[in-house]
């Protein structure tokens, strides 16, 4: 369905009940007296087709003006959910980052620690070292 589809089928929907309602007037029998009463204006049906199709594009009018509100109100909304989201992402990778810095750190001077113990103690039987010397007293 296109637009033009759309805007049309509420005129032609007024155009219909227009034409069932004047057949009716027609039908009607005028009642008999003795003095004519005064003739009420009714609107023609091309008045009354243009009066719907005036109100089937002010009803668009409006609902599109919802549906373009609507829209900005989720857009927005996204918007600021997207910002939120990617800032816990980019604090969560901080936190891991500064803990897996700290595990490297820990680990580096773990296996620090681990080489100078096993370098004294590899000191301490070669001989004419500070450590077999120290060793020795």
């Amino acid at each position: 369905m296109n637009t033009s589809f759309i805007r049309t089928v509420p005129v032609v929907l007024a155009l219909a009940l227009a034409s069932i309602g004047v057949s009716a007037v027609a039908q009607t029998a005028a009642p008999a007296t003795a003095a004519p009463a005064p003739a009420i204006a009714e609107p023609t049906t091309t008045e009354k087709v243009k009066e719907a199709g005036k109100d089937a594009v002010d009803a668009t009018k409006r609902t599109t003006k919802k549906a373009v509100d609507a829209t900005e109100r989720g857009t927005k909304k996204a918007w600021n959910a997207t910002k939120r989201t990617t800032k816990k992402a980019a604090d969560a990778t901080k936190n891991v980052a500064a803990k897996t810095g700290d595990a490297v750190e820990t680990a580096g001077h773990k296996t620090a620690d681990g080489m100078r113990s096993t370098g004294k103690a590899i000191g301490e039987k070669v001989p004419g070292t500070a450590e077999n010397e120290a060793a020795k007293k």
